[in-house]
This record gives C-alpha cells, sequence and structure tokens, in this order.
C-alpha cells in the first residue's frame, strides 16, 4: 500500500474502523472509532477505505531516509533503533552444558544495544571503504560482499528488533 496521508479512512481487523491522523517514518498514529489512537505499522495490512494523499510530494520517510543516510555518512551519530515491545525489561538466560557451571543473566536490553552498536560500527567500515581513495573497485565490491554476508549472519538477532526496515539483511536469493 502507498503511503497514506493524513485523514484517509482505513479499516483495521482488530481494531475496526479508524482515521489515520499521523504519519511517521515507520508506522501510523490511527483514531479508531471504538479503540482510541493506536500505532500502526506500516507493514501492516490496513482496509483502505478511503485515501487522502499525503501533503507533500516528498514523503516523511523518504527525506528522513535521505537525512538518516547523510547523518551516517558524515557523522558517528547513530540513529535510535528501538526494541520490540515483548522484549522490554526481559533477560537473557545463558545457560551452560555443564550443570557444574552458572548461569549468566543479561537484560535483553544492553544485549540489544550491543547489536545496534555492532550493525553501526559495519555501516561506518562500509562507508569508510566506499569512501577509500587507495582500494580499487574490485576491492571495494569484495569487500562490499563479505559485509552484506556478515549482516546475513545477523539476521537471527532481527526478532528483536521493533520494525522490520531496521532489520538485518544478507544477500538476497537470486
Amino acid at each position: 500500500m502507498d503511503i497514506l496521508g493524513v485523514g484517509s479512512r482505513v479499516n483495521h481487523v482488530s481494531y475496526g474502523k479508524g482515521v489515520v491522523i499521523q504519519v511517521h517514518k515507520r508506522v501510523y498514529d490511527i483514531c479508531f472509532i471504538e479503540g482510541g489512537i493506536k500505532t500502526v505499522s506500516k507493514d501492516h495490512a490496513l482496509e483502505l477505505i478511503e485515501r487522502v494523499e499525503p501533503e507533500y510530494n516528498v514523503s516523511f520517510s523518504e527525506a528522513e531516509d535521505a537525512l538518516i543516510k547523510i547523518l551516517r555518512e558524515w557523522s558517528d551519530v547513530s540513529e535510535v533503533v528501538s526494541l520490540g515491545d515483548k522484549w522490554k525489561d526481559g533477560t537473557m538466560i545463558l545457560r551452560p552444558g555443564d550443570s557444574g557451571l552458572k548461569e549468566k543473566e543479561i537484560p535483553i536490553d544492553i544485549f540489544f544495544n550491543k547489536i545496534v552498536m555492532l550493525r553501526d560500527r559495519l555501516r561506518v567500515m562500509e562507508q569508510r571503504i566506499n569512501a577509500h581513495d587507495k582500494l580499487s573497485n574490485e576491492d571495494k565490491i569484495n569487500l562490499q560482499q563479505y559485509i552484506t554476508r556478515i549482516y546475513g549472519s545477523l539476521t537471527t538477532f532481527n526478532v528483536l528488533f521493533k520494525y522490520k526496515t531496521d532489520h538485518f539483511e544478507g544477500e538476497k536469493s537470486s
């Protein structure tokens, strides 16, 4: 479904009929007749009752994506990435195979932040490779393919992310 504008009328499987009241990068705020205001992912299948075009020719998502790309390329500032709601205040338990050893408990948000930092550092490495003046184009491509395979190895952690747009992506199958 294309980006909906404020005022678009929709029907949600669980919440019923509602109106889009605010558009964000990854979600809509929708006021439902019976459920009140709910945040709904843009990935969620909504039945469209009446579409209202967004006010801007360039969507908020496109502008935000462009700004994020610029910030990633020119600064070491990292974006805020949300942990999935079901994991908030959770604990990861590492239980060794040897029953004589003690379990290790790690707050899941600390573990998640380390995963996000790893992803941010991989992105910075990609940018530095692309901007490197002494690497040949072939070397850059080979290193990029290696980084893509690293992202593929990290897809197991996608379950922790709140939004699919934050997921790790490896090589696409052809």
